[in-house]
């Protein structure tokens, strides 16, 4: 195809880092070979994210049956459980990815060099053979044959044996291990946790939010590591395996929901036990998959990439740390103003982070095949890849923002009646609504900047950010109350957006070829 040339540039054409970002923005939507590899990985991972919010809803609609006290005390344990695993889902993610795309092209790299060795040595042999055939016809049978065994029982070898991916094993090890500790802290500490997150010792839902926590927590192991198969898929960039094994598990879950709820009388203790059961058949999916296709055994410890792992992990918990702390903290400010600020607020902000899964789909698609070119140091794909997820996140951004601004005006009374409550909610959503595209471009930079293994200056730029977020937070909030919140929540966004425009705009850091 003509574009096609046109999709990876040669070096010829870099003049200036900040011409990445429009870059053949005229093949935005085009369906050439990057193109689809994008959308076969980008649209498979964005389903897999967006199932588990469904069936939290179905989930949350089945313990509402069972009564107020009930819905409230698993809300709370829903939120401490989720808040604990996000310290080590998303640094355990985003490296696995990174790292398995990286070995997996190495790997093929070396078979393809082999191969290219063999493919030489074979038309020697086709030369001299081509000698010998003018002395006979028998000699060229003996002399072909044994050369073209020897060339199938090579590619059988190939085609059927298993991959070898030390980072595999690693994340599979490191997420047993945080999925042991998060299960043992979670069952031991719960009512002290759950003291802390406001439910006092003598609140009726104490005991049912215990009860709740307790059993979902024995699903910790199978959580942590269902996620660090799904990064290894993703290094594959495989996303339709997780998406099926999410799928089937969910699925699960709803079916048995109502079955162990009602109908055994477990109430909230059957829909944990629900969750759990579902938890751990999508882990035996993925893992049934993963060894078919990967050897999980490796020949030494030494094999292992525990201090790589280790060493970005933590990097990337800092940046965990600093997000959480920003979106907390302006709940917080929300709660402070009155119960009305905080309801209209949970219903902003809920639907300000829901739609970012569509823009975390072209993020896991930008990773996983930056992570690829890199390791082949196929720089032209890199800026072909870079500035066709951002292209595509600036769209999707800007599509959102016109679908959130002209339907929230109307679907805002789906959350609540109350007058005061929808007035501030009127008042967010051109917040909401406006900073769609920034928010788009900075999740897309997120798996960008992952995909060149760029921890360090993510973790960093992130806690600066952070940093000047939280400032604004406590000067917007004091002087212009709920305005003043999404306000701040907007500079904290671009400032995210501007740290991936200045990496790459700079050309420094893995983007330092830029500049050559």
């Amino acid at each position: 195809m003509a574009l096609d040339s046109d999709s990876y540039p040669s070096g010829k054409k870099r003049k200036l880092p900040l011409g990445i970002f429009f870059m053949n923005s005229r093949y935005a939507f085009a369906l050439d070979e990057l193109g689809l590899e994008i959308a076969q990985i980008a649209f498979p991972a964005a389903l897999a994210l967006t199932a588990d919010p469904i069936a939290s809803l179905i989930d949350t609609a089945f313990i509402g049956q069972i009564g107020p006290v009930e819905l409230a005390a698993v809300g709370v344990s829903i939120a401490l459980f989720n808040q604990v695993s996000r310290i080590a889902i998303f640094p355990l993610v985003s490296v696995t990815t990174s790292f398995v795309a990286e070995e997996d092209t190495i790997g093929r790299v070396s078979i393809e060099e082999v191969e290219g060795e063999n493919v030489e040595k074979g038309l020697a042999i086709q030369s001299e053979m081509k000698e010998l055939i003018q002395h006979s016809d028998s000699n060229r049978t003996v002399h072909q044959s044994p050369s073209r065994s020897a060339d199938n029982s090579n590619m059988s070898k190939c085609e059927n044996g298993k991959r070898h991916i030390p980072s595999a094993s690693s994340a599979l090890v490191i997420g047993g291990i945080l999925g042991l500790l998060q299960a043992i802290f979670l069952i031991s500490g719960a009512k002290p946790l759950l003291n802390f997150m406001g439910v006092n010792s003598d609140a009726p839902m104490l005991n049912p939010a215990r009860q709740y926590l307790t059993l979902r927590s024995l699903g910790a192991p199978a959580v942590l590591l269902s996620l660090a198969m799904q990064g290894v898929f993703r290094g594959f960039k495989d996303t339709k395996t997780p998406l099926y094994a999410t799928v089937a598990g969910d699925v699960t879950n709803i079916v048995l929901d109502p079955i162990l709820i009602f109908v055994f009388r477990l109430g909230v203790s059957g829909a944990a036990i629900a969750h759990v059961i579902s938890q751990y058949l999508i882990s035996l999916i993925l893992l049934w998959r993963l060894i078919e296709q990967v050897d999980l055994l490796p020949p030494s410890i030494k094999d292992l990439q525990f201090s790589r792992f280790l060493k970005n992990g933590f990097l990337l918990l800092a940046r965990v740390i600093a997000v959480t702390f920003c979106v907390t903290l302006a709940a917080s400010m929300a709660a402070h103003q009155g119960s009305t600020s905080m309801a209209a607020f949970q219903v902003c902000l809920q639907i300000w982070l829901a739609t970012s899964l569509l823009a975390d789909g072209l993020a896991v698609a930008g990773q996983a095949i930056l992570a690829s070119a890199f390791a082949r140091y196929d720089y032209d794909k890199a800026i072909a890849t870079a500035s066709r997820v951002l292209q595509l996140g600036l769209v999707l951004g800007a599509f959102l923002s016109i679908i959130l601004g002209f339907g929230l005006q109307f679907a805002s009374r789906l959350f609540t009646k109350d007058i005061n409550v929808l007035h501030l909610i009127s008042i967010g959503v051109p917040f909401v609504a406006a900073t769609q595209p920034i928010n788009a471009l900075a999740f897309v930079f997120d798996g960008v900047n992952f995909g060149a293994s760029d921890f360090a200056y993510s973790a960093c730029s992130m806690v600066l950010v952070a940093i000047v977020s939280i400032l604004c937070l406590f000067i917007l909030s004091s002087a212009y109350g709920f305005i003043g919140i999404w306000v701040a929540l907007t500079i904290y966004m671009s400032l995210r957006t501007f740290a991936g425009f200045w990496r790459i705009g700079t050309g420094t850091g893995p983007w330092s070829f830029l500049r050559s």
